[in-house]
Protein backbone atom coordinates (compact mmCIF):
# COMPACT_ATOMS: atom_id res chain seq x y z
CA UNK A 1 0.00 0.00 0.00
CA UNK A 2 1.34 3.35 -1.03
CA UNK A 3 2.23 5.95 1.27
CA UNK A 4 -1.10 8.27 0.41
CA UNK A 5 -3.00 5.22 0.23
CA UNK A 6 -1.95 4.92 4.18
CA UNK A 7 -2.47 8.52 4.93
CA UNK A 8 -5.88 8.57 3.41
CA UNK A 9 -7.31 5.58 4.93
CA UNK A 10 -5.51 6.87 8.47
CA UNK A 11 -7.39 9.83 7.50
CA UNK A 12 -10.61 8.40 6.92
CA UNK A 13 -10.04 6.10 10.46
CA UNK A 14 -10.10 9.30 12.22
CA UNK A 15 -12.82 10.96 11.03
CA UNK A 16 -14.91 7.86 12.17
CA UNK A 17 -13.53 7.94 15.11
CA UNK A 18 -14.32 11.19 15.77
CA UNK A 19 -17.84 10.85 14.79
CA UNK A 20 -18.59 7.92 16.79
CA UNK A 21 -17.37 10.00 19.74
CA UNK A 22 -19.56 12.96 19.15
CA UNK A 23 -22.41 10.49 18.96
CA UNK A 24 -21.85 9.12 21.72
CA UNK A 25 -21.60 12.49 23.47
CA UNK A 26 -24.97 13.33 21.70
CA UNK A 27 -26.71 10.35 23.19
CA UNK A 28 -27.47 10.75 26.68
CA UNK A 29 -28.55 7.04 26.76
CA UNK A 30 -25.33 5.88 25.90
CA UNK A 31 -23.92 8.28 29.26
CA UNK A 32 -26.33 6.62 31.00
CA UNK A 33 -25.79 2.82 30.46
CA UNK A 34 -21.71 3.70 30.66
CA UNK A 35 -21.99 5.58 33.78
CA UNK A 36 -25.31 5.23 35.65
CA UNK A 37 -26.37 1.51 35.18
CA UNK A 38 -23.18 0.53 36.64
CA UNK A 39 -23.77 2.33 39.95
CA UNK A 40 -27.17 0.83 40.26
CA UNK A 41 -26.29 -2.37 39.63
CA UNK A 42 -23.36 -2.63 41.58
CA UNK A 43 -25.44 -1.10 44.47
CA UNK A 44 -27.97 -3.71 44.24
CA UNK A 45 -26.20 -6.71 43.79
CA UNK A 46 -23.69 -5.47 46.39
CA UNK A 47 -26.36 -4.94 49.15
CA UNK A 48 -28.91 -7.45 47.73
CA UNK A 49 -26.79 -10.67 47.32
CA UNK A 50 -25.30 -11.73 50.62
CA UNK A 51 -24.79 -15.41 52.09
CA UNK A 52 -23.75 -14.56 55.05
CA UNK A 53 -26.19 -15.38 57.79
CA UNK A 54 -26.07 -12.84 60.40
CA UNK A 55 -28.65 -11.51 62.15
CA UNK A 56 -31.00 -14.49 61.30
CA UNK A 57 -34.55 -14.33 62.51
CA UNK A 58 -35.22 -16.93 64.74
CA UNK A 59 -37.97 -17.89 67.66
CA UNK A 60 -36.74 -19.37 70.54
CA UNK A 61 -39.19 -21.63 73.02
CA UNK A 62 -37.39 -21.57 76.36
CA UNK A 63 -39.15 -24.31 78.57
CA UNK A 64 -37.15 -24.70 81.50
CA UNK A 65 -36.34 -21.92 84.34
CA UNK A 66 -33.19 -23.06 85.76
CA UNK A 67 -30.00 -20.96 85.79
CA UNK A 68 -28.03 -22.78 82.69
CA UNK A 69 -31.52 -22.45 80.92
CA UNK A 70 -31.53 -18.75 80.94
CA UNK A 71 -27.55 -18.02 80.93
CA UNK A 72 -27.65 -20.40 77.08
CA UNK A 73 -31.37 -18.37 76.18
CA UNK A 74 -28.87 -15.07 76.70
CA UNK A 75 -26.15 -15.84 74.53
CA UNK A 76 -28.76 -16.92 71.81
CA UNK A 77 -30.11 -13.54 72.30
CA UNK A 78 -26.90 -11.26 72.36
CA UNK A 79 -25.16 -13.38 69.25
CA UNK A 80 -24.34 -11.56 65.89
CA UNK A 81 -25.78 -14.66 64.36
CA UNK A 82 -29.38 -14.12 65.45
CA UNK A 83 -32.19 -12.18 65.93
CA UNK A 84 -34.28 -13.26 68.51
CA UNK A 85 -37.90 -11.84 67.22
CA UNK A 86 -40.16 -14.22 69.74
CA UNK A 87 -39.97 -16.30 72.96
CA UNK A 88 -43.00 -18.72 73.40
CA UNK A 89 -43.85 -21.99 73.16
CA UNK A 90 -43.16 -23.80 70.06
CA UNK A 91 -46.72 -23.97 69.10
CA UNK A 92 -47.04 -20.49 69.49
CA UNK A 93 -43.79 -19.85 67.26
CA UNK A 94 -45.37 -22.28 64.34
CA UNK A 95 -47.62 -19.77 62.75
CA UNK A 96 -44.45 -17.56 62.87
CA UNK A 97 -42.28 -20.09 61.06
CA UNK A 98 -45.35 -21.15 58.44
CA UNK A 99 -45.30 -17.49 57.38
CA UNK A 100 -41.57 -17.10 56.96
CA UNK A 101 -41.58 -14.08 60.03
CA UNK A 102 -38.99 -16.71 61.24
CA UNK A 103 -36.52 -18.95 59.98
CA UNK A 104 -35.88 -21.52 62.71
CA UNK A 105 -36.94 -22.80 66.48
CA UNK A 106 -34.75 -23.08 69.09
CA UNK A 107 -36.00 -25.17 72.12
CA UNK A 108 -34.37 -24.96 74.90
CA UNK A 109 -36.49 -28.16 76.45
CA UNK A 110 -37.31 -29.14 80.24
CA UNK A 111 -34.66 -30.67 82.54
CA UNK A 112 -32.22 -28.79 80.29
CA UNK A 113 -30.64 -27.58 84.02
CA UNK A 114 -30.34 -30.95 85.42
CA UNK A 115 -29.02 -32.39 82.32
CA UNK A 116 -26.09 -29.82 82.45
CA UNK A 117 -25.10 -30.44 85.93
CA UNK A 118 -24.25 -34.25 84.54
CA UNK A 119 -22.40 -32.78 82.06
CA UNK A 120 -24.59 -32.92 79.07
CA UNK A 121 -27.62 -30.46 77.67
CA UNK A 122 -29.14 -30.78 74.48
CA UNK A 123 -31.25 -28.45 72.43
CA UNK A 124 -33.67 -28.91 69.71
CA UNK A 125 -33.14 -26.87 66.28
CA UNK A 126 -36.41 -26.70 64.13
CA UNK A 127 -35.36 -25.27 61.22
CA UNK A 128 -37.71 -24.29 57.52
CA UNK A 129 -36.67 -26.69 54.88
CA UNK A 130 -37.75 -24.83 52.19
CA UNK A 131 -34.72 -22.92 52.55
CA UNK A 132 -32.26 -25.26 52.57
CA UNK A 133 -28.43 -23.22 52.76
CA UNK A 134 -30.23 -21.25 55.78
CA UNK A 135 -31.27 -24.37 57.45
CA UNK A 136 -27.69 -25.58 57.35
CA UNK A 137 -26.34 -22.07 58.48
CA UNK A 138 -28.94 -21.91 61.29
CA UNK A 139 -28.36 -25.73 62.69
CA UNK A 140 -24.23 -24.73 62.28
CA UNK A 141 -24.34 -21.62 64.36
CA UNK A 142 -26.72 -23.12 66.62
CA UNK A 143 -24.85 -25.92 67.58
CA UNK A 144 -21.37 -23.73 67.56
CA UNK A 145 -22.75 -21.33 70.45
CA UNK A 146 -24.32 -24.70 72.41
CA UNK A 147 -20.60 -26.06 72.20
CA UNK A 148 -19.34 -22.56 73.22
CA UNK A 149 -21.67 -21.91 75.93
CA UNK A 150 -20.91 -25.59 77.23
CA UNK A 151 -17.00 -24.45 77.18
CA UNK A 152 -17.38 -21.22 78.29
CA UNK A 153 -19.73 -23.05 81.51
CA UNK A 154 -17.00 -25.44 82.31
CA UNK A 155 -14.23 -22.98 82.71
CA UNK A 156 -16.52 -20.65 85.46
CA UNK A 157 -16.97 -23.90 86.97
CA UNK A 158 -13.37 -25.06 87.17
CA UNK A 159 -13.71 -27.95 84.87
CA UNK A 160 -11.78 -28.95 82.09
CA UNK A 161 -13.33 -30.31 78.67
CA UNK A 162 -11.14 -32.60 76.94
CA UNK A 163 -12.03 -32.40 73.17
CA UNK A 164 -10.86 -35.90 71.08
CA UNK A 165 -9.48 -33.65 68.34
CA UNK A 166 -8.57 -30.20 68.81
CA UNK A 167 -9.17 -27.93 65.41
CA UNK A 168 -7.70 -24.72 64.98
CA UNK A 169 -9.41 -23.39 61.77
CA UNK A 170 -7.02 -20.69 59.43
CA UNK A 171 -9.03 -19.13 56.51
CA UNK A 172 -6.81 -17.85 54.08
CA UNK A 173 -7.04 -14.52 51.68
CA UNK A 174 -10.15 -13.90 53.52
CA UNK A 175 -10.00 -14.75 57.23
CA UNK A 176 -13.59 -12.53 58.62
CA UNK A 177 -15.34 -15.19 56.08
CA UNK A 178 -17.45 -12.14 54.72
CA UNK A 179 -19.71 -13.01 51.74
CA UNK A 180 -19.22 -9.61 49.89
CA UNK A 181 -15.51 -10.09 49.50
CA UNK A 182 -15.91 -12.44 46.62
CA UNK A 183 -19.52 -11.46 45.59
CA UNK A 184 -18.85 -8.25 44.60
CA UNK A 185 -16.19 -8.68 42.59
CA UNK A 186 -18.22 -11.43 40.85
CA UNK A 187 -20.97 -8.55 40.71
CA UNK A 188 -18.60 -6.34 38.60
CA UNK A 189 -18.49 -9.34 36.29
CA UNK A 190 -21.84 -9.22 35.68
CA UNK A 191 -22.68 -5.41 35.60
CA UNK A 192 -19.57 -5.24 33.11
CA UNK A 193 -21.08 -8.51 30.90
CA UNK A 194 -23.84 -6.34 30.37
CA UNK A 195 -22.55 -2.69 30.06
CA UNK A 196 -20.07 -3.72 27.19
CA UNK A 197 -22.69 -5.84 25.54
CA UNK A 198 -25.44 -3.13 25.81
CA UNK A 199 -23.17 -0.72 24.84
CA UNK A 200 -22.08 -2.02 21.54
CA UNK A 201 -25.55 -3.83 20.99
CA UNK A 202 -27.27 -0.40 20.13
CA UNK A 203 -24.58 0.74 17.76
CA UNK A 204 -24.68 -0.99 13.97
CA UNK A 205 -28.74 -1.00 14.53
CA UNK A 206 -28.72 2.69 14.81
CA UNK A 207 -27.22 2.79 11.35
CA UNK A 208 -29.68 0.88 9.64
CA UNK A 209 -32.43 2.76 11.56
CA UNK A 210 -31.36 6.33 11.02
CA UNK A 211 -30.12 5.27 7.14
CA UNK A 212 -26.81 6.32 7.67
CA UNK A 213 -26.06 2.45 6.71
CA UNK A 214 -26.28 2.82 2.98
CA UNK A 215 -24.23 5.94 3.04
CA UNK A 216 -21.61 4.01 4.85
CA UNK A 217 -21.94 1.42 2.53
CA UNK A 218 -21.22 3.73 0.36
CA UNK A 219 -17.86 4.91 1.07
CA UNK A 220 -14.69 2.84 0.54
CA UNK A 221 -14.23 1.57 4.21
CA UNK A 222 -13.63 -1.74 5.10
CA UNK A 223 -15.92 -3.91 7.38
CA UNK A 224 -13.09 -4.59 9.71
CA UNK A 225 -12.71 -0.71 9.82
CA UNK A 226 -16.02 -0.05 10.06
CA UNK A 227 -16.47 -2.26 13.34
CA UNK A 228 -12.94 -0.77 14.62
CA UNK A 229 -14.30 2.12 14.94
CA UNK A 230 -17.21 1.10 16.73
CA UNK A 231 -15.70 -0.61 19.40
CA UNK A 232 -12.56 1.51 20.30
CA UNK A 233 -14.97 4.19 21.83
CA UNK A 234 -16.98 1.58 23.69
CA UNK A 235 -13.84 -0.06 24.92
CA UNK A 236 -12.60 3.12 26.88
CA UNK A 237 -16.06 3.57 28.23
CA UNK A 238 -15.92 0.42 29.00
CA UNK A 239 -13.21 0.66 31.29
CA UNK A 240 -14.32 3.95 32.67
CA UNK A 241 -17.22 2.20 34.22
CA UNK A 242 -14.98 -0.93 35.41
CA UNK A 243 -13.07 1.79 37.33
CA UNK A 244 -15.84 3.48 38.61
CA UNK A 245 -17.09 0.14 39.92
CA UNK A 246 -13.36 -0.28 41.71
CA UNK A 247 -13.58 2.40 43.39
CA UNK A 248 -17.38 2.15 44.69
CA UNK A 249 -15.97 -1.80 45.82
CA UNK A 250 -13.14 -0.61 47.27
CA UNK A 251 -14.24 2.72 48.91
CA UNK A 252 -18.28 1.57 49.52
CA UNK A 253 -18.41 -2.20 50.24
CA UNK A 254 -14.84 -2.27 52.33
CA UNK A 255 -13.67 -4.84 49.94
CA UNK A 256 -9.94 -5.55 50.09
CA UNK A 257 -7.91 -4.68 47.06
CA UNK A 258 -4.95 -7.06 46.86
CA UNK A 259 -3.81 -7.31 43.68
CA UNK A 260 -1.99 -4.40 41.17
CA UNK A 261 -4.08 -1.91 39.08
CA UNK A 262 -2.21 -3.16 36.33
CA UNK A 263 -3.29 -6.63 36.59
CA UNK A 264 -6.86 -5.79 37.19
CA UNK A 265 -6.50 -3.43 34.08
CA UNK A 266 -4.94 -6.38 31.87
CA UNK A 267 -7.85 -8.68 33.05
CA UNK A 268 -10.98 -6.13 32.50
CA UNK A 269 -9.02 -5.17 29.01
CA UNK A 270 -8.82 -8.42 27.55
CA UNK A 271 -12.62 -9.43 29.09
CA UNK A 272 -14.28 -6.55 27.03
CA UNK A 273 -12.97 -8.20 23.75
CA UNK A 274 -15.91 -10.93 24.20
CA UNK A 275 -18.15 -8.69 25.90
CA UNK A 276 -18.48 -5.76 23.27
CA UNK A 277 -18.17 -8.32 20.50
CA UNK A 278 -21.21 -9.80 21.84
CA UNK A 279 -22.89 -6.40 22.05
CA UNK A 280 -21.51 -5.74 18.23
CA UNK A 281 -22.57 -9.36 16.47
CA UNK A 282 -26.18 -8.99 18.16
CA UNK A 283 -26.26 -5.09 16.71
CA UNK A 284 -25.23 -6.43 13.58
CA UNK A 285 -27.73 -9.31 13.31
CA UNK A 286 -30.50 -6.88 14.09
CA UNK A 287 -31.61 -3.93 12.45
CA UNK A 288 -33.70 -2.85 15.25
CA UNK A 289 -32.26 -1.50 18.33
CA UNK A 290 -35.36 -2.39 20.94
CA UNK A 291 -34.89 -5.73 19.62
CA UNK A 292 -31.28 -5.65 19.94
CA UNK A 293 -31.51 -4.42 23.60
CA UNK A 294 -33.43 -6.78 24.59
CA UNK A 295 -31.53 -9.62 23.34
CA UNK A 296 -28.19 -8.90 24.53
CA UNK A 297 -29.71 -8.54 28.43
CA UNK A 298 -31.28 -12.44 27.59
CA UNK A 299 -27.98 -13.23 26.51
CA UNK A 300 -25.59 -11.86 28.85
CA UNK A 301 -27.48 -11.54 32.30
CA UNK A 302 -29.05 -14.88 32.64
CA UNK A 303 -26.44 -16.93 31.47
CA UNK A 304 -23.68 -15.02 33.56
CA UNK A 305 -26.01 -14.85 36.70
CA UNK A 306 -26.30 -18.85 36.73
CA UNK A 307 -23.82 -20.49 34.99
CA UNK A 308 -20.58 -18.59 35.92
CA UNK A 309 -20.33 -19.57 39.10
CA UNK A 310 -21.03 -16.32 40.64
CA UNK A 311 -23.62 -17.67 43.05
CA UNK A 312 -24.37 -21.32 42.29
CA UNK A 313 -21.48 -23.77 42.42
CA UNK A 314 -20.63 -25.00 38.97
CA UNK A 315 -19.30 -28.64 40.11
CA UNK A 316 -22.52 -29.45 41.91
CA UNK A 317 -24.28 -28.64 38.69
CA UNK A 318 -26.13 -31.68 35.97
CA UNK A 319 -22.97 -32.51 33.55
CA UNK A 320 -24.81 -31.00 30.83
CA UNK A 321 -25.22 -27.43 32.98
CA UNK A 322 -21.33 -27.90 33.46
CA UNK A 323 -20.62 -28.13 29.83
CA UNK A 324 -22.57 -25.32 28.95
CA UNK A 325 -20.46 -22.96 31.35
CA UNK A 326 -17.64 -23.66 29.34
CA UNK A 327 -19.75 -21.08 26.79
CA UNK A 328 -19.86 -18.13 29.23
CA UNK A 329 -16.89 -15.53 29.23
CA UNK A 330 -18.07 -14.76 32.83
CA UNK A 331 -16.92 -18.38 34.01
CA UNK A 332 -13.14 -17.19 33.22
CA UNK A 333 -13.29 -13.31 33.97
CA UNK A 334 -15.20 -14.04 37.82
CA UNK A 335 -11.97 -16.34 38.95
CA UNK A 336 -9.24 -13.36 38.33
CA UNK A 337 -11.58 -10.44 39.53
CA UNK A 338 -12.21 -12.57 42.86
CA UNK A 339 -8.09 -13.33 42.81
CA UNK A 340 -6.94 -9.89 42.09
CA UNK A 341 -9.35 -7.98 44.86
CA UNK A 342 -8.86 -10.86 47.91
CA UNK A 343 -5.56 -12.31 47.00
CA UNK A 344 -3.46 -10.13 44.74
CA UNK A 345 -1.76 -11.09 41.65
CA UNK A 346 -1.65 -14.37 40.30
CA UNK A 347 -0.42 -14.76 36.39
CA UNK A 348 -0.35 -18.17 36.65
CA UNK A 349 -3.90 -18.28 37.03
CA UNK A 350 -4.73 -14.97 34.70
CA UNK A 351 -3.07 -15.74 31.48
CA UNK A 352 -4.33 -19.37 30.58
CA UNK A 353 -8.17 -17.39 31.52
CA UNK A 354 -7.12 -14.12 29.20
CA UNK A 355 -6.14 -16.64 26.47
CA UNK A 356 -9.61 -17.89 26.75
CA UNK A 357 -11.25 -14.74 26.45
CA UNK A 358 -9.14 -13.43 23.66
CA UNK A 359 -10.40 -16.41 21.93
CA UNK A 360 -14.22 -16.26 22.60
CA UNK A 361 -13.58 -12.66 21.56
CA UNK A 362 -12.20 -12.96 17.35
CA UNK A 363 -14.88 -15.49 17.41
CA UNK A 364 -17.45 -13.30 18.03
CA UNK A 365 -15.59 -10.23 16.05
CA UNK A 366 -14.91 -12.74 12.93
CA UNK A 367 -18.75 -13.97 13.20
CA UNK A 368 -19.27 -10.28 12.87
CA UNK A 369 -18.00 -9.02 10.07
CA UNK A 370 -19.30 -12.04 8.23
CA UNK A 371 -22.47 -11.47 9.50
CA UNK A 372 -21.99 -7.22 8.60
CA UNK A 373 -20.82 -8.65 5.05
CA UNK A 374 -23.97 -10.68 4.93
CA UNK A 375 -26.41 -8.44 5.19
CA UNK A 376 -24.49 -5.98 2.81
CA UNK A 377 -24.40 -8.56 0.10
Amino acid sequence: MSEAASTVRLRRFRAMLVKESRQIVRDPSTILIAFLLPVMLLFLMGYGVNLDAAQTRVGMALRDDSRAARSLAATFQHSRYFDIRAVGTVQELEPDLVAGDIHAIIVIPQQFGREHEKGGGRIQIITDGSLPNTATFISAYAEGLRASWMAAQARDDGKALVAPVSVNARFWFNPELESRNFLVPGSIAVVMTMIGSLLTALVVAREWERGTMEALMATPIGMGEFLMTKVIPYFLLGLISMALCTILAVTLFQVPFRGSVLALLAISSVYLVPALGQGLLISAAMKNQFVASQVALLTTFLPTMLLSGFIFEISSMPKFVQALTYLVPARYMIPQLQTVFIAGDDWGLFLPLMGILLGFGAVLFLLCVWSTHRRIA
